[in-house]
């Protein structure tokens, strides 16, 4: 698949093959037409698959007033998904909107044009005019790990590949899932090779999580077979969430022959997203509270033999001897941070009690200062209905489930 830019159409086509009788031809690499590299285009909305069929007096022309002809009707279908009837605007005003041409099929003839195209629109340009400001929902940063399998052995970013190269062409400015993808360059290739997506392990993840600023990871898998050499191409496709590696979703496509590859595996990147979607908005795309940052435990102070001068109870002032305790708390909304911070400041003995590790829908981290034993303040919390667990001077406090009720025993007797 290539980007074309419109605006630079005006050189002559040469060295063209004829392919049948009604004149149409296959363009050839020389032609003049200013053909740049594939990339991702961040701010663009695209429209794919526009199908356009024009005539011109020369070649040159032909495919001018289909590239003209692919504006308008892109467009219209831009304008139908988000809501919006009114007619396309003038081919000026196309013009300083549309940032590029996507060409997935064409053919020319001396005369005629006949193409499949994709056109990129300036978001910031278009927004305006159909309504679309581009702020709605978006899920929390997530590392996109592509794997792809063929001839039995599985690879990421340990060798450049045509799935990780489909993913990279793959414009997401439209997606509700922020993906963070890796180039593939440097330390990517060690800290996401094909292994790590089978790992279990929290604190590896949090590591690599947190070298990406990624919350969560997605791994997109495929896996080529190859029906006999030369044959038609099977690959199956999955979409997988989190540490665990959880199944969303699974389908396969199939091609021809290895030719069609390519768009097997661009067509596999948009159904994948396309679940990825489904699943943030049906809520189970969260982010694993077991990947929130959790805090070391601070040393414990030495206790100095200073004179303790009388300190009013609502003092955050550290007190002599007192231990340094972290404590975790789950936090589903701001009102939970509040809540925990003043039920623990409600325990006598404590001060200095603050949240120094915030992740709201994750587990936050907070530290205090507490004279006296921290199981006395592990049976304070457990008092308030708190389920307590604890690891030397660190607490994990979880809001206790509600007992069973106490139904009374029947005192009936009979004679």
């Amino acid at each position: 698949m290539r980007r074309a830019r419109l605006f630079s159409a005006s050189g002559v086509l040469a060295m063209l093959a004829i392919v049948g009788a009604a004149g149409i031809v296959w363009a050839q690499a020389s032609d003049t037409i200013d053909i740049n590299a594939p990339s991702d285009v961040g701010g663009s909305f695209e429209v794919d698959d526009v199908a356009v069929d024009t005539t011109g007096p020369t070649a040159d022309a032909a495919r001018f007033a289909g590239w003209r002809l692919a504006q308008r009707k892109a467009y219209m279908m831009l304008a139908r998904k988000m809501g919006e009837g009114a007619g396309a605007p003038s081919d000026s005003v196309l013009d300083q909107m549309v940032t590029g041409i996507v060409i997935q099929d064409e053919r020319i003839g001396p005369n005629r044009y006949i193409a499949k195209l994709g056109v990129l629109f300036s978001r910031a340009k278009i927004a305006g005019l159909l309504g679309a400001s581009g702020a709605g929902m978006r899920s929390s940063p997530m590392v996109l790990m592509p794997v792809m399998v063929t001839g039995g052995a599985g690879v990421t970013f340990e060798q450049d590949n045509p799935w990780s190269q489909a993913w990279a062409r793959f414009r997401a400015d439209d997606s509700t899932v922020d993906y963070v993808r890796p180039e593939g360059n440097g330390i990517d290739s060690l800290l996401l090779d094909v292994g790590q997506a089978e790992r279990r392990d929290r604190y590896w993840w949090r590591n690599v999580l947190d070298h990406y600023a990624a919350a969560d990871v997605l791994v997109a898998s495929v896996t080529l077979a190859r029906q006999w050499p030369g044959g038609p191409v099977i690959g199956t496709f999955e979409a997988r969430h989190g540490p665990d590696n959880r199944l969303l979703g699974r389908f396969s496509l199939s091609v021809q022959s290895a030719d069609g590859i390519t768009a097997l595996l661009d067509t596999g990147v948009k159904r994948i997203d396309a679940i990825y979607q489904a699943a943030l908005l049906g809520g189970s795309l969260g982010i694993d509270p077991s990947l929130a940052y959790i805090a070391p435990p601070m040393p414990t102070p030495t206790a100095t033999p200073t004179p303790v001068e009388t300190a009013t109870a609502a003092s955050d002032t550290p007190v002599a001897g007192a231990t340094a305790i972290m404590i975790q708390f789950d936090t589903p909304s701001a009102a939970a941070v509040a809540s925990a911070e003043a039920t623990v400041r409600g325990i006598p003995g404590v001060s200095g009690a603050s949240t120094i590790s915030l992740a709201i829908g994750g587990v936050s981290v907070m530290r205090l200062d507490y004279v006296g034993d921290p199981d006395a303040l592990r049976s304070a919390l457990q008092a308030r209905g708190y389920a307590v667990g604890r690891n030397g001077t660190t607490l994990r406090m979880r809001r206790a489930s509600l007992p069973p009720p106490n139904v009374p025993s029947d005192a009936t007797t009979t004679g």
